[in-house]
This record gives structure tokens, C-alpha cells and sequence, in this order.
């Protein structure tokens, strides 16, 4: 369909700049302003608007030639610019309309004062391109030529007019009709596709630039952008001491609840940053907030065409949105559950737990990982969680209600559900409470509804009582970093209908809110030796919970803590060792400021640093290069094409072993 439109719109282009044959204008299409009989030198005059897609300007007359040198109306409505005005709306999937017609039909027709064109102001084109370069971007689009800002409009000093002056009044208008007891910001709760997710995310961080801004963590297996909307005071920067917390949705395509409560959620924050809520203000200027709506966008894409064939009355036993059958585009494209891809971390803390050197927290991959089928998706959101300090996580899903937290893999392998407690029970089990009792019915009694079966427990578990598994997400965060990531089961109803979008909206909005915000507890603080300098990797431990947290990169740490007292130790290699008393108040409604001075020291060689693995070992990642030397396409030199050498090729140059014959046999790979 591009294709053809580009061959149509390149014809008409060459066509409209032909030199128009003489020819006698009839009185009444001259009238009409289909075609003018002044020859050369007539002093332009103000002529009536009568431009299809432009009669709803706030003008009424214009002049020709206009700005682009069309002589007459019918020479403006044959053009390639007036076709493309008609067509744009259904180009951008509704993005940027009116605005961008309106802003054309302000070139195409400017208004007319006196005999006197009026340009349109170049401010007002300035702004608009910025705000839909995301809608041009996602069709692979430029911006359109006759709308060159600094061609065809005027600056303020010389006189322009602001063709969207009129909406936005009527937008403002709106606006202020709705009642403090209204919603006061618009959320159209429908369902988004990939492309139309990518758009709208883009255009809320245009929107709201200062606070937000989107990036991408990596691809998929079919090449889909897996892609995060960050909100900050700061956005792209690390502030001391600001704690970060992520949002993650779609890890399974077909449980899709959650991808739009954070597609909602990621317009609410930004409108109602916007229009001056205190409590949004103060979540994003004291928070770093990253959301990935879409961690499965390939498992959706399945999922969502599985429910629209479902949904075709030509097609015989639809159930729609309830015939998705709980499995149609639950893995990744390469078949791979994504919820069991991470490194399998607990068994080791089960194997070494009895054990008072071994340290729990930034447990390392084993190497013996990289040689397993690791999903793109697994690898990015791995590397993603690396880079930067989260103090705490959420990962929404779909099946039933219930927040479940770690650990998810029992601690006796022959027990499919057992209590199998972190050393952070506590602090753990408060997160899901904070979430379920915000929830309008997950922590109630009712014993008909979704998520019954956990009444008495309202509305949360242990993930392993509820039933074991290997490889989460949420035990690779507890493990491996110092994020805590709970587990949030939105509903029975996998893929609900869209009918049912704003109700879960609505069930869902303060408990988001209320998790976010429940980041600020606990304690914070930044570790510097006597010189001032900043300690990173320095390590804070809590008497009674074996499990450690570590500085960031610019020395400052975040431990999430229940009211009480707690004695607090911090110590890092060559430097000494320093403990504090704390007591956090049950009132306490932010995170308490402790920080820490220590003093170099002598370092001795220990017995432990080799007998246990320590967090230098934490540092590696793909260490084969298995993973990154398949990302990259396949290169040519002189005419050759050159193939990368494989991942095992490290491990057998390194250890000086040479290979066996007919071992490890090079293959091409396409893809990942």
C-alpha cells in the first residue's frame, strides 16, 4: 500500500509542477476559485475558502497564488500536497489529527487580510513536528516537505498566524468543563497493537519531555523493540539518592491485563504531571520510574490474532477473547516461556545456604547457563536489570488474583508447594500487602469472586506454596541484584475483553500507585571513605536478614525495610568495618537517612575469597560472547562473506584445549 501511495504521490508531484496550458476561466469557476483568468502582474486579491478539506479553518478567505505557487484552488486540490492532507489521518493511525491538516490547509490556503497573505507561524510548526516525530517515525515516514518549518512559515516578529490557535481554545474549553469530582485527564481504554503501543508511549514522552522519555532495552526474537518509558524529575540520569523501581508487563503474550494498565498508567502519570497533581509531582520528582508494558511483543502479536480470528462471525465455535485457550501466545517466538529462561539462581542459594561465608546476594550466572537456549527477551530485561540500581519491581500477569512473592522455587525439589521463605519474608510479604489491600476487591472475603481461593490469606502467597517453578524473573531479581520484585496475578481472564479495560482501570490505579510510592521505605543513605570519595560495591548488611545490598556507582544505597530497629553494618574490601543502630517509626512516611564513613585498612589475603564466589565473579556476563556474537549480522570483505567466529571458540582458546574433530561444528544462525 506505501508503495503504491509513493508511486501516486510522486506522479501527482511531477505533474503539479508542469506549466499549466492557457485557457479561458469560466465567470463561475472563477468565482468558485477553481481558476483564475488574471495573467501576470494582476494584483493579487482575497478570495472565499473553498477548500474541502480545509473549509473548517477559523478564516474564511484566502489568496492565490498561494505559498506554494498554485494559482488557483483547482490547481491546489490536484496537487500531491492537498492528496496527502486526505490521506494522513489513516497513514499515522489517527496520530496528530487535525493538527497536521489544519497546519497544511495553513500553507495550502493561507488566510487573507487586505490583499495581504498571512503566513503561518513557524513556532507553531516548530512544536508540532517535535510532538509527531514518533507517529512519522513508526511509518518509516519523513516530514512532509511543504510543511518545511523554515520555508514556508513566519516568525512572530513578521506577522504569522497560529492555525491550531482554535483548538486548542476548544481543547482548554473542554477542559475546564469537567468537574473536580471527573477525571480530569482522557485515557481511551481500547486495545493497542504493537505499533500503535510504540506510538502512543513515544508521543506521551514528547509530551511530556521534561519528565519522560522512552528507550529501548533490546529486541525481541522477531526484531520488535522492547521499549521502556522512564519517568524522572532528571529523565536519562541516575540522582543520588532518588530510588529507581520498574514496572514489567507481557512477559507471557498472551496475559495482555497488565501491558495496558501500564500503556493507562504511563498516559495518567504524564497529563496529570501536567496538570499540577501533587501526589503524581511528588512521586516523579523524589522517583525514577521505568515501565516495559511489553517484555513478550511477539507473543502478543499471536495472542491478539488468535482473539481477532476468534472474533470473525465467519468462523464456526468463536468464544472470542475466552477461546484464547491460555497457551496461544504465552512463549516467545522461539517457543521459550520467559518466566523460566533466567538463570536458575535458588537452587544454588539452596546449596550454599547452610554455609556462614557464602553471600546470597549478587549470586553469579553460572557459566554453564550461556551454554542453554537463552531468549533475546530473557537477555535484554537480564542486562537491563544490571545497569541499573532498582529497589523494587513488579511483574504483572494474568490467570487469577493474587500478588505472589519469592521465593517461586521450593526448597525441597519433591515439593511442588512448600513455604520457601527469602531472608526478607517480612519486607516482602508488606510490598504484596501494599498492593493487594489497595486493590478495590483482591484482599476482600468474598468467596465467589476471581482469586477466591486466597481469601484467607487476602490476596497474597508465597510463590512456591502456590506451586514451584525454576527460573523466574522475580527470584533472579532477589538474587542477583538487590531489586525485590513481587508477582501480581491482575485476573482470571487472560486476555479480558476491552469492555472490561476501564473497570480494571479503575481496580487497579491506586494499588500502581500505592507500590510505587511504597519505594520510599526503609533506609538510605550514601558510603564515602574519610577523603569524601564515594565507595561503590560497598556492602550494607541488617543483623537477622542474610541477605546484602550494595552501593551504586555514585556510593548511594537503598534498603527496604519494616518499622522497627535495626542494627546496620557497612563494609567494603580495604576499607573498615562500621555498624549503627536504627529505628525506623511506624509513621515514618520516608525512607530514613543513614550514611557511613569508612576508614581504609590494610587488605589481607583470605581463604574465603577463594572458596566462595565473591562479587567479582558477578561481573561476568556471556562470557562466551554466545549471545552478542549472533546479534550482529553476518559482514563482507572483499566480495567474501565473513562469518564471526562461534561462541564456544573463547572457552577452547582460552583453556588451550583444541577442539575434537567433527566437534562444535560451525552453524549458521539467522536471527537469535
Amino acid at each position: 500500500m506505501r508503495l503504491g501511495l509513493s508511486v501516486l504521490l510522486l506522479s501527482l508531484t511531477r505533474s503539479c509542477w508542469c506549466v499549466p496550458q492557457q485557457q479561458t476561466c469560466h465567470p463561475g469557476d472563477e468565482f468558485l476559485g477553481r481558476c483564475s483568468n488574471s495573467v501576470a502582474g494582476d494584483k493579487p486579491t482575497c478570495t472565499e475558502l473553498n477548500l474541502g478539506y480545509c473549509n473548517d479553518m477559523e478564516y474564511s478567505s484566502t489568496i492565490f497564488p498561494n505559498i506554494l505557487g498554485h494559482q488557483s484552488r483547482l490547481d491546489a486540490e490536484s496537487g500531491a500536497e492537498y492528496l496527502l492532507l486526505s490521506v494522513i489521518h489513516g497513514l499515522l493511525n489517527g496520530e496528530c489529527s487535525p493538527e497536521i491538516r489544519l497546519l497544511g490547509c495553513s500553507v495550502l490556503a493561507s488566510p487573507c487580510k487586505d490583499g495581504k497573505m498571512i503566513k503561518p507561524c513557524r513556532s507553531t510548526c516548530d512544536a508540532l513536528r517535535k510532538d509527531c516525530a514518533h507517529a512519522f517515525e513508526s511509518i518509516d515516514m519523513a516530514w512532509p516537505y511543504f510543511l518545511d518549518c523554515d520555508r514556508f512559515f513566519a516568525s512572530d516578529q513578521e506577522g504569522c498566524v497560529d492555525p491550531l490557535a482554535g483548538l486548542k481554545a476548544r481543547q482548554e474549553l473542554e477542559m475546564s468543563s469537567y468537574s473536580h469530582d471527573e477525571p480530569s485527564t482522557i485515557i481511551q481504554f481500547i486495545y493497542t497493537s504493537n505499533t500503535q503501543m510504540y506510538s502512543l508511549l513515544k508521543r506521551t514522552a514528547a509530551k511530556c519531555s521534561q519528565i519522560s522519555h522512552v528507550y529501548s532495552i533490546g529486541r525481541s526474537t522477531e526484531g520488535r523493540d522492547l521499549l521502556v518509558i522512564e519517568f524522572s524529575k532528571n529523565p536519562g540520569q541516575h540522582e543520588l539518592l532518588e530510588p529507581e523501581i520498574k514496572l514489567v508487563a507481557n512477559m507471557h503474550g498472551n496475559e495482555v491485563l497488565g501491558r495496558q494498565l501500564l500503556v493507562y498508567m504511563a498516559q495518567y502519570l504524564c497529563s496529570e504531571y501536567l496538570l499540577g497533581n501533587q501526589r503524581i509531582q511528588t512521586l516523579i520528582n523524589t522517583t525514577r520510574i521505568h515501565i516495559l508494558a511489553s517484555m513478550n511483543p511477539d507473543g502478543y502479536e499471536l495472542a491478539a490474532s488468535e482473539v481477532d480470528d476468534n472474533n470473525d462471525p465467519e468462523l464456526s465455535n468463536q468464544e472470542g477473547h475466552l477461546l484464547n485457550g491460555w497457551t496461544n501466545g504465552r512463549t516467545n517466538a522461539q517457543n521459550l516461556d520467559l518466566n523460566r529462561n533466567f538463570p536458575d539462581l535458588t537452587s544454588i542459594f539452596y546449596r550454599n545456604r547452610r554455609s556462614r561465608h557464602y553471600r546470597i546476594d549478587h549470586i553469579p550466572i553460572p557459566d554453564a547457563y550461556w551454554f542453554g537456549k537463552v531468549a533475546p527477551e530473557t537477555y535484554a530485561v537480564m542486562k537491563w536489570i544490571r545497569s541499573l540500581p532498582f529497589v523494587q519491581s513488579a511483574s504483572l500477569h494474568g490467570g487469577d488474583m493474587v500478588i505472589s512473592y519469592p521465593f517461586d522455587f521450593s526448597r525441597h525439589p519433591q515439593e511442588e508447594r512448600m513455604l520457601s521463605p527469602t531472608p526478607d519474608e517480612q519486607v516482602l510479604k508488606q510490598l504484596a500487602r501494599i498492593y493487594a489491600d489497595a486493590h478495590e476487591t483482591m484482599s476482600n472475603n468474598d468467596t465467589e469472586r476471581c482469586g477466591a481461593n486466597f481469601y484467607r490469606t487476602r490476596g497474597i502467597i508465597n510463590g512456591a506454596l502456590w506451586y514451584s517453578f525454576a527460573g523466574g524473573m522475580s527470584d533472579f531479581n532477589y538474587l542477583h541484584t538487590n531489586c525485590l520484585e513481587i508477582t501480581v496475578e491482575l485476573g482470571c481472564d487472560k486476555f479480558p475483553s476491552e469492555a472490561e479495560l476501564y473497570p480494571e482501570w479503575k481496580r487497579n490505579k491506586e494499588a500502581l500507585l500505592s507500590f510505587m510510592e511504597s519505594v520510599h521505605r526503609g533506609i538510605k543513605g550514601v558510603v564515602k571513605d574519610l577523603d569524601g570519595n564515594r565507595i561503590k560495591g560497598a556492602t550494607i548488611s541488617v543483623r537477622g536478614i542474610k541477605k546484602d545490598v550494595t552501593t551504586a556507582e555514585d556510593g548511594d544505597y537503598w534498603r527496604l525495610l519494616n518499622p522497627g530497629t535495626h542494627i546496620l553494618t557497612a563494609t567494603a574490601k580495604g576499607y573498615s568495618r562500621v555498624s549503627k543502630r536504627v529505628y525506623l517509626p511506624h509513621n515514618l512516611n520516608k525512607a530514613g537517612r543513614v550514611d557511613f564513613l569508612l576508614e581504609k585498612v590494610p587488605i589481607e589475603p583470605d581463604i574465603d575469597d577463594y572458596l566462595f564466589p565473591t562479587v567479582d565473579t558477578w561481573e561476568r556476563f556471556d562470557p562466551y560472547n554466545q549471545f552478542e556474537r549472533f546479534r550482529e549480522p553476518y559482514a563482507r570483505e572483499g566480495g567474501i562473506e565473513r562469518q564471526e567466529k562461534p561462541w564456544w571458540w573463547n572457552y577452547f582458546s582460552q583453556s588451550g584445549i583444541s577442539p575434537p574433530n567433527g566437534c562444535c561444528e560451525v552453524s549458521r544462525r539467522t536471527g537469535h
